[in-house]
């Protein structure tokens, strides 16, 4: 399959000055407070997360959240497919996330494979895998912090898509973050055959572009279905 140039890609390496970034564990911020807000409006824990609180109550946030749920339309089961999507990849944006849904029906191939081929390229989405972070939340705003290198270049653009082979390495001065030892020593998940990894020197390599079977989601990813809903 052509890997070609997501409208998403910018170009190699950006230059400014690197913020400290702060450590999470010391306060509950209002984005972990939305992620699982995330879990219990879709009533799944996207990132099989032993905290989510799905896993104590099934039902959805708010006074009407146990409210018994009528047999979902079409629509409606099309429409919790995208969110399932864009929720996991840290509740990216409708409007980014319609671009990557009209560059994998550009592309050759099965559309909903090159959706999940997009989504799985970018840099925070390999930062998450190659587990330099504990969440996707947590991989963009270590991206954005300018704590990655490519290929030697520092580069703090979340949606950077990467190619096959691209090397992706923490900062020297970040190695040693609390927050990078924490996420790499998690056993919570493991990193998948697409990307290797050595966590001792914090770098890693893009191997290839996953299929959908190959990408270790917690729960049932539709993406065919989030073609359809976008398709209509």
């Amino acid at each position: 399959m052509s890997q070609g140039h997501a409208p998403a890609r910018v170009p190699r390496g950006t230059t400014g000055t690197t913020p400290a970034i702060k450590d999470p564990r010391n306060a509950m911020t209002k984005r972990v407070e939305a992620k699982y807000k995330i879990n219990r409006r879709l009533g799944v824990n996207l990132w099989g997360r032993a905290k989510s609180p799905v896993n104590k109550k099934a039902y959805g946030p708010g006074q009407h959240g146990q409210r018994r749920k009528s047999k979902p339309t079409d629509y409606g089961v099309q429409l919790m497919a995208k969110q399932k999507l864009k929720g996991y990849y840290g509740n990216i944006g409708e409007k980014q996330f319609r671009r990557y849904y009209q560059e994998a029906m550009r592309r050759k191939g099965d559309s909903s494979e090159n959706l999940i081929e997009l989504l799985e390229r970018r840099l925070d989405t390999v930062v998450y895998r190659m587990k330099f972070a504990i969440t996707p939340f947590a991989a963009r705003q270590f991206v954005n912090h300018g704590h990655v290198l490519v290929n030697g270049k520092r580069v703090n653009i979340p949606s950077y898509l990467l190619r096959d082979g691209d090397q992706v390495e923490v900062k020297e001065k970040s190695k040693q973050l609390a927050v990078v030892l924490d996420a790499v020593q998690s056993t919570e998940r493991d990193v998948p055959e697409y990307i290797e990894v050595d966590h001792r020197a914090m770098r890693g390599r893009f191997l290839r572009a996953p299929k959908l079977s190959d990408v270790p989601y917690p729960v049932q990813m539709e993406p065919n279905l989030v073609v359809e809903f976008y398709s209509r």
